[in-house]
């Protein structure tokens, strides 16, 4: 127990130790932190300096010879030697506001040897410098007195500030003759300054900001004006309206600009500008106090983690191994999912191609049905021209000895009759074959005269009356003839079979609208229900009764024109029939033109 007793004030004295050690070294590391980061600010505000300082300079560089060039031309000599000529003031006025729309200047107006403005850029407009008088100003007296002059000033007609260059007018034989001013606008460098979050001001010769990106500091004093400054402001009337004399000081404290309330000073650096100017460049402090209080915080919680890092280091060597445990499990599953998920993209990929052959396949044993419903209807069309041929070519032969001038013409009936029927066949082998072949541009009124043809035995075997209503010029869609015919004869066959046998009517017709094509098929049915519609287009669905239908006509139709890439458009109102769309993309040549062909007259 004593020698326990004795080594307690030890561990104490050893723990204290530590702790002031680490206190010492986070207090350094602080103190490093602060002078790196207030460097920084340094290089910062001394790089914002420059480009400041060289956009300022270039702005008024741009402009510091217009008034003396301006002042050579004659027409602003002549408006000096004779202010009374309405003329030569007019055209003084036309020749500054040109040259300042054309230089893109703020104003530019020219005063006579008194400091009244005779002629201005902006003379025709409610703020007209004419006829004030400047002599107070003193970019007045100094052109006056040195040729050149040069100031920033609140304007005393707008109200806007700007900088004022001026350059003197002389008369070789009257001496001073007269000042050409120009006032530019440094607002937009201020806009730029403050979107960029710089805070820069500039001063002039009285350390007062007149150009600032900060709104606060504009028109205030970096220390107290003494009572001739004041005066000499209020006397040239640069700051008017600005009540410097209540303005308060920006840095009442060296170099610390005196806003902004406790906790956010801000560190100020300048250098000199021409004309008694100075570019000022300001930032806050306080990323490099908070670099100094975060890096002593860190530094100090590093070293008390470390005091303790012996006792954690079992508990972290545990908590690894566990964390590895888990991540095994974690991939172990992870590679088990994938390999399920890959055994199911496969099964799901092998059943889409499934579905696809299935679906070709129903697509052949629809048009086959088709054919087979047609069967008797093709022997009815079939075997009345056959047997007219029979008796046509009965009467030419007699008519070979009896009447040979009547021969030719019973010759070219049975010439008609053998066309009619290679038509029929023709459009039957293109309905029945297996159309594989890429999609081509196809004249939608032949397919659309086809599938009628193709319908027509259908509609008179039950006394339909069919209609087509096509347009003057042959829209060209790219679809497969086959295919597209056979979605067709599909839609007149539904159309047929909902309308009253020997009352209905259907219509197919042909419209055209901003770059697309619609063969409409509609009749004068009953219509569709309203809870059937949804359905019609689902495969096997149907609603004729005892199996007249495998339901796979629409749902091919549908898949048919959406290759094509169309769509298709179910309407129907109940007791009032039903209309059908194929809406295919209009085909569009090379030279941007719809490809059209004109119809032929059968």
């Amino acid at each position: 127990m004593p020698r326990r007793a004795a080594l307690l004030p030890r561990l104490r004295s050893a723990w204290r130790l530590r702790f002031v050690l680490v206190t010492l070294g986070a207090l350094l590391c602080g103190v490093l932190a602060w002078q790196l980061v207030m460097a920084e600010l340094r290089q910062g505000l001394e790089q914002a300096l420059l480009v400041s300082h060289r956009a300022l300079q270039t702005e008024i560089d741009r402009f510091r010879y217009l008034p003396r060039v301006a002042g050579e031309d004659a027409r602003i000599r002549a408006a000096l030697d004779a202010p009374g000529n309405a003329a030569a003031i007019d055209a003084a006025n036309r020749y500054l506001q040109k040259i300042a729309t054309q230089t893109g200047s703020g104003r530019l107006y020219l005063l006579n040897d008194a400091g009244v403005t005779i002629a201005s850029s902006n003379w025709n407009e409610p703020d007209s410098y004419v006829g004030h008088d400047y002599s107070f100003r003193p970019y007045f007296t100094d052109a006056r007195a040195t040729g050149n002059g040069a100031v920033y000033a609140i304007g005393v007609t707008t109200g806007e500030p700007g900088y004022f260059i001026s350059a003197r007018v002389d008369d070789p034989g009257l001496g001073v003759h007269g000042v050409m001013v120009v006032k530019i606008d440094l607002r937009p460098l201020e806009q730029a300054w403050a979107e960029t979050g710089q805070r820069i001001a500039v001063t002039d010769r009285d350390d007062v900001v007149f150009l600032s990106s900060v709104a606060e500091w504009r028109y205030r004093p970096l220390m107290p004006l003494p009572e001739d400054a004041l005066a000499r402001l209020e006397a040239s009337r640069l700051y008017a309206r600005a009540a410097l004399e209540a303005a308060d000081p920006l840095l009442p404290k060296g170099s610390e600009l005196g806003i902004g309330g406790a906790g956010r000073a801000t560190t100020l650096r300048g250098t000199p500008f021409e004309t008694g100017w100075r570019l000022l460049a300001a930032t806050p402090v306080w990323p490099a106090r908070a670099a100094a209080l975060a890096t002593t915080a860190l530094v100090l919680l590093a070293g008390l983690l470390g005091l303790g890092l012996a006792d954690m280091r079992r508990h972290r060597q545990r908590l690894i191994a566990l964390r590895l445990r888990q991540t095994e499990v974690m991939e172990r599953k992870v590679r088990q999912r994938t390999a399920e998920l890959a055994r199911e993209i496969e099964a799901r990929r092998q059943v889409e191609d499934d579905l696809r052959a299935t679906q070709a396949t129903l697509v052949q044993s629809e048009k086959m049905a088709a054919l087979g419903r047609m069967s008797a209807a093709i022997v009815h069309e079939v075997s009345q021209p056959l047997a007219a041929m029979e008796a046509t070519l009965t009467a030419a032969e007699f008519g070979l000895s009896h009447a040979p001038e009547k021969t030719a013409a019973r010759l070219q009936s049975a010439r008609g009759l053998i066309r009619r029927m290679q038509r029929m066949t023709k459009h039957l082998k293109n309905f029945s074959r297996r159309e594989a072949a890429p999609l081509s541009p196809v004249a939608v009124t032949d397919v659309a005269r086809s599938a009628l043809a193709l319908a027509q035995p259908r509609a008179d075997a039950v006394g339909v009356q069919l209609h087509f209503d096509a347009p003057g010029t042959v829209p060209m869609v790219r679809a497969g003839h086959a295919r597209l015919e056979q979605v067709l004869v599909n839609l007149l066959h539904n159309a047929i079979e909902a309308v009253e046998p020997g009352h209905g009517e259907v219509t197919l017709s042909i419209e055209r609208s901003a770059g697309e094509v619609t063969l409409l098929v509609s009749d004068n049915g009953p219509g569709i229900a309203p809870d059937v519609l949804p359905r019609i287009t689902e495969p096997f669905f149907s609603t004729k009764l005892g199996g007249e239908k495998l339901g796979l006509g629409l749902a091919i139709s549908f898949e048919v024109v959406q290759q094509f890439g169309g769509r298709l458009d179910i309407r129907s109102t109940r007791g009032e029939g039903a209309e059908i769309a194929v809406i295919l993309p209009l085909l569009i040549d090379d030279d941007g033109g719809n490809e059209e062909t004109q119809e032929a007259a059968e």
